[in-house]
């Protein structure tokens, strides 16, 4: 077999050009620091290495969705705190103003300073988050939720619930709509409400009231007629001058009266005649509530008139602060849901930067070992080349 001097040089030259492009490789890896350069390198690795960081990206998004759904859901518990805080002092001024020794005019005082704190009330309603957005406004994030004509409070949003994904099919709500929050509360204890006739004349009040028996209460409308200031009968609503399904005695300044589960306290003496109606609960929002005890207060003459009623949006009052501490139980737990999925979110992306780290990421230590190999290696195909060139047949002609 014949070998051309020519051949034997272009194999020499391919084989210096070949070393000199793996020095390089090498040596563009030392200056960037990334295992691999093309696909081509490590076809494998490669392919992990972008389903690893497409799976990091999403990890990041999550991240950030539970950042943002934090930060909104903090703005929403200190509305609710501040509305809490309104709520308690709508009740110690509703309280003064059930005083025996408050006239027509400290009431209407007092009137005056609940209008104030009702549009505190709703101004809290109508909170923006960091973004601009209404946090009580549902899906309706640009719509003020509460508009206040006179003490009449109307509801602009809409009933749905904003989520974020806090991970895979894991689902965080970022807020509660308004008329979950201030619209749609339980009205007297939250199983019924009273009210006192229109024609009462005795001083008879309807103070607390409660279910002592839930089995026993069928949800019915009922009316307690007094017969006497210490008899009373009580009837079906729809029935009020019938047969009386139960009877019962009163102290005649204060006691309770029971039947089907239900319990009333009453404080006065009733006039023969004076009747309560009794009814299952339905919804009422807080601002009904607070301009209820308003018109209370504004009425001229006080008396047990006022009383039942104040006494019943009293009720009414506590069934919201009840709500208002249901909807931040409700938020702290979604807060530490979030706390919690963050934690795990953060594990997960060092896992992936590991796992990203070893796919791409290079050894030094090899690398320059390597490219002191390389370099060895050229010099000394290099060398060889140059020997090469001398042997000719001419050389040894001389």
């Amino acid at each position: 077999m014949r070998i051309s001097t020519s051949w034997g040089q272009q194999q020499a030259v391919n084989s210096m050009l070949d070393r000199q492009y793996q020095m390089s490789q090498t040596q563009l890896a030392l200056g960037n620091g990334k295992a691999i350069q093309t696909p081509s390198d490590n076809p494998a690795a490669a392919a992990r290495a972008v389903d690893t960081s497409s799976a990091s990206a999403q990890n990041d998004q999550y991240t950030r969705n539970m950042q943002s759904a934090t930060t909104r859901l903090s703005v929403e518990e200190n509305a609710m705190s501040s509305a809490g805080d309104i709520l308690d002092r709508i009740r110690s001024i509703t309280l003064e103003g059930v005083n025996g020794t408050q006239t027509d005019e400290s009431r209407q005082s007092i009137a005056t300073e609940l209008k104030q704190t009702l549009q505190q009330l709703v101004a809290l309603g109508n909170t923006k988050d960091g973004q601009g957005e209404y946090i009580f406004a549902g899906s309706r994030t640009t719509t003020q939720p509460f508009t206040i004509d006179g003490t009449t409070v109307s509801y602009g949003g809409d009933q749905s619930q904003r989520m974020v994904s806090a991970a895979p099919g894991l689902q965080v709500a970022t807020g509660d709509n308004g008329s979950d929050v201030f619209m749609a509360i339980r009205g007297g204890n939250g199983t019924f409400v009273t009210s006192a006739g229109a024609t009462n004349t005795g001083t008879a009040v309807v103070g607390s009231t409660s279910v002592t028996d839930a089995s026993a209460w069928d949800g019915g409308h009922y009316t307690v007629n007094f017969t006497s200031p210490t008899t009373y009968e009580i009837h079906d609503a729809a029935d009020p001058t019938g047969t009386a399904l139960s009877t019962g005695t009163y102290t005649g300044t204060s006691g309770t009266i029971n039947f089907k589960g239900a319990q009333l306290n009453v404080t006065g003496t009733p006039a023969a005649g004076d009747s309560f109606a009794v009814g299952p609960s339905s919804s009422q929002d807080v601002f009904s509530t607070i301009s209820g005890i308003i018109s209370a207060f504004e009425a001229p003459g006080g008396g047990a008139a006022m009383n039942n009623q104040v006494n019943a949006q009293l009720l009414n009052l506590d069934q919201a602060a009840t709500s208002f501490l249901d909807t931040r139980t409700k938020i702290g737990a979604r807060m530490n849901t979030l706390d919690q999925q963050t934690d795990i979110g953060s594990d997960t992306k060092l896992q992936y930067d590991t796992t990203l780290s070893n796919l791409t990421e290079l050894d030094y230590a090899s690398a320059a070992s390597k490219f002191s190999q390389q370099q060895t290696a050229l010099e000394a195909s290099q060398q060889a080349y140059v020997k090469m060139q001398n042997l000719t047949l001419f050389n040894y002609l001389k």
